[in-house]
């Protein structure tokens, strides 16, 4: 995706979660491109992102609507996720590391590790933690060689938030956001530790920890305006 096309994905995801955008309310391609000053290509494609995560349904064929979502539907989706990719986990730590696997995992440390060292982030820094961040989770799936995981956490991932992808940043408080994804982080080094010493509980129960890393999007997003929410997600005009 564009850059302009995920800053909107970003912003719209973030609008959802903390209750900016309402369930039941709808969103036309042609006033979104206009109110965040893009082209109407990347709004389409941030509206199908977010339908294939379970945000958005379409509305009368023209359009989509906020799907209405629960705090006990993210916590289930999330927790499924986790118990999912925990399993993944535990059967990687089992059948042991393939030398392409190990060396992939040893790159996303390191990648994230210069991302942190200094104390803070950008928000390039934490686009690069995204994609870091889902090669780090495709590797320990692929490593369990057990389809089934990848076909469940395919359905799991249509539910709201439940999608490894599917992160939300606050970009009012960078500094909240460099303290929970460097935790995250070194929840990455921990399950790659387990999983070189073929420690499969030990992997299993950390990956399922991981998970809850996503669940409190509601103490994260705070309230402002659209106008202030402009100003931080939307580079300068």
């Amino acid at each position: 995706m564009s850059k302009p096309g995920q800053l909107v994905l970003v912003a719209l995801r973030k609008m959802i979660a903390s209750g900016e955008l309402a369930a039941g309310a709808r969103l036309m391609e042609i006033p979104t491109a206009e109110l965040f000053g893009v082209s109407r290509m990347p709004v389409r494609m941030a509206f199908r992102t977010l339908e294939q995560e379970g945000l958005l349904v379409r509305f009368g064929g023209r359009g989509f609507q906020v799907r209405s979502v629960s705090a006990d539907d993210i916590a289930g989706a999330v927790e499924v996720r986790g118990v999912l990719e925990g399993l993944a986990a535990r059967q990687t730590a089992e059948r042991g590391l393939s030398q392409a696997a190990r060396d992939t995992l040893q790159h996303c440390l390191h990648e994230g590790d210069q991302l942190f060292e200094k104390g803070f982030v950008t928000e390039e820094d934490l686009e690069a933690y995204h994609d870091l961040n889902m090669r780090f989770h495709q590797v320990i799936v692929e490593g369990s060689h057990n389809p089934a995981i990848a076909d469940a956490l395919a359905r799991n991932d249509h539910l709201p938030f439940a999608s490894v992808t599917a992160l939300a940043v606050d970009r009012h408080d960078l500094a909240r956001e460099y303290r929970r994804f460097n935790y995250a982080h070194m929840q990455h080094h921990s399950v790659y530790d387990a999983l070189v010493n073929g420690q499969g509980a030990r992997a299993e129960a950390i990956m399922r920890e991981h998970a809850n890393a996503t669940l409190r999007y509601a103490e994260t997003f705070g309230v402002a305006t659209t106008a202030e929410r402009m100003k931080v997600i939307l580079p300068s005009p």
